[in-house]
């Protein structure tokens, strides 16, 4: 009993312990978790604040600068306006710190906010912490307005990342702006 409570503390004190959102575990209907980031357009992003407004879609990437995620931001910052017809804010994301962030957005002229998580709590939160790899797997989630997931897309596909997300919008009955 000892040894399983010494465990436990061991994995808690090095945030490796599983909760109920943070363990990968999240489905459709749970609420997601929480966020204050800073984004590479100089603002800061708190996913409480756009609650109620719009859909909010975190499209997670490993790292800036490699090949999938440079492909996969090309095609969000090229096809944009496919997105940008719903209201949704979308976002990309990463365990990036901010400065690389913002010299990746800038390089593939992304108009839109990439998010930093250098602390890697967020991803942890939401479960896409390649531990191993100490970065993020390529998932993207969709939060409704209610601050709930109603979708998450495991099998994202950069080239196709714009396409896709504006399909899945319209799959989830996300309203087009006026």
């Amino acid at each position: 009993m000892k040894a399983l409570v010494l465990s436990m503390l061991w994995l808690a004190a090095f945030g490796l312990a599983a909760t109920p959102s943070a363990a990968g575990d999240l489905k459709v209907g749970d609420a997601a978790p929480n966020f204050t980031l800073q984004a590479s357009d100089g603002k800061t992003y708190t996913l409480a604040d756009m609650k109620g407004k719009q859909t909010v879609v975190l499209a997670w990437f490993p790292k800036a600068f490699t090949q999938g995620c440079t492909i996969e931001c090309k095609s969000l910052a090229e096809h944009g306006d496919m997105i940008k017809k719903y209201n949704a804010k979308y976002f990309m994301i990463s365990v990036d710190p901010l400065e690389q962030n913002k010299l990746f957005a800038e390089a593939q002229h992304a108009d839109f906010p990439l998010l930093s998580d250098p602390t890697k709590e967020i991803a942890n939160a939401y479960g896409v912490l390649a531990v191993e790899r100490g970065i993020a797997n390529r998932w993207t989630f969709y939060i409704g307005t209610d601050g709930k997931i109603t979708a998450i897309d495991k099998q994202v596909k950069p080239a196709t990342s714009a396409e896709d997300m504006a399909a899945k919008l319209g799959e989830l009955g996300v309203p087009i702006r006026k």
